[in-house]
């Protein structure tokens, strides 16, 4: 375990040099996002971060940055509406970013809620924490490849349970459309291993980006219960046996923030971003360099060799294949 101090250190030496100068949070309007977006800001750094979230959260998302800008005037936080399950709206945000930068450091998602309702599908037709947790995250980071590739350390982090994969997944049933095929475990557990999948593929065609897939472990963001009727038995079970054991057992707000803001800077993954001279991080590859990262809450790697394994040997190109099929018509749209 990367030890709090340690963290702190770090994330202390972090200057113009080693700070991202733009930087995409998608879904950073609470819970990680937003806390990990904090600890950016207040390290003082001049940055530009774009804030994408729904329209519902307009509101008190512009109260945020309020606070932000007063924490450091050197931040530049715009607020960019947009409702990314879509895959369109995913598109049409990306050619918005993409028209005013030249460059992204930092690409960073945390997208999604625990599939614990019933299969609901937005209008594109895709079952929506499936599309948040997963495809709309491969659109953005397919759209904004050119941009990263032209950064001096680009990173993209994904949160969501990196190394917690399964050696099998549903390929039969990749949308987990079938009578009986979506259920919580099982829906958590395919989208895991389809980012995973996926982004170690386009890691290991762009060597220059640093890629990492993050577990937070226990973080009480309240997104278990999204997508739940508060009434239902469900919602009740969740509310009063599965919340406060979060709440005892999640690292506080600022120590995630800390340890966030470490794995989109520090060097400790890839070699590249803040001096590090701690423990070098393995990729999935068991290299030291470039590739992807599977980050636990500990921020220790975790390569979960065995079941990785499995899937780029038996997964991995199906996933592609049928990746490209759903997004190929967004992505040539415009």
């Amino acid at each position: 375990m990367v030890s709090y101090k340690e963290i702190k250190a770090s994330n202390a030496l972090i200057n113009e040099s080693t700070a991202p100068r733009v930087a995409v949070f998608v879904g950073g309007t609470s819970g990680i996002g937003k806390i990990t977006i904090e600890a950016l800001v207040a390290t003082g750094t001049s940055i530009r971060i774009y804030l994408i979230g729904r329209k519902c959260s307009s509101e008190r998302t512009h109260a945020f940055i309020q606070g932000l800008q007063a924490i450091s005037p050197r931040a530049e936080i715009i607020w960019t509406e947009g409702e990314v399950s879509l895959l369109a709206e995913a598109k049409r945000i990306c050619e918005v970013v993409a028209k005013k930068e030249s460059r992204i450091d930092l690409l960073f998602f945390t997208t999604g809620y625990a599939p614990f309702g019933a299969r609901t599908e937005t209008s594109e037709g895709l079952e929506i924490t499936q599309s948040l947790a997963y495809y709309s995250r491969m659109m953005f980071i397919l759209c904004l490849l050119p941009l990263l590739r032209k950064a001096e350390a680009p990173r993209v982090v994904s949160v969501l349970g990196g190394g917690m994969e399964r050696g099998n997944i549903d390929l039969e049933d990749i949308d987990l459309k079938g009578p009986g095929k979506f259920g919580p475990m099982k829906a958590q557990m395919q989208y895991i291993g389809m980012n995973t999948m996926v982004m170690e593929k386009l890691a290991s065609e762009n060597p220059d980006v640093t890629f990492i897939h993050s577990w937070p472990g226990w973080v009480n963001t309240g997104n278990v219960r999204r997508g739940l009727d508060p009434n239902s038995m469900m919602g009740w079970v969740i509310w009063l046996f599965i919340e406060p054991l979060i709440g005892f057992f999640s690292f506080s707000d600022e120590e995630s923030g800390q340890r966030h803001l470490f794995q989109c800077t520090s060097a400790a993954f890839g070699g590249r971003g803040v001096p590090w001279k701690g423990k070098i991080g393995v990729n999935t590859m068991g290299k030291q360099e470039d590739g992807l990262f599977l980050v636990n809450y500990k921020c220790d790697c975790t390569p979960n060799v065995g079941a990785v394994s499995a899937l780029r040997e038996k997964a991995q190109g199906k996933i592609w294949v049928h990746t490209q099929n759903v997004l190929r018509q967004y992505m040539q749209e415009g």
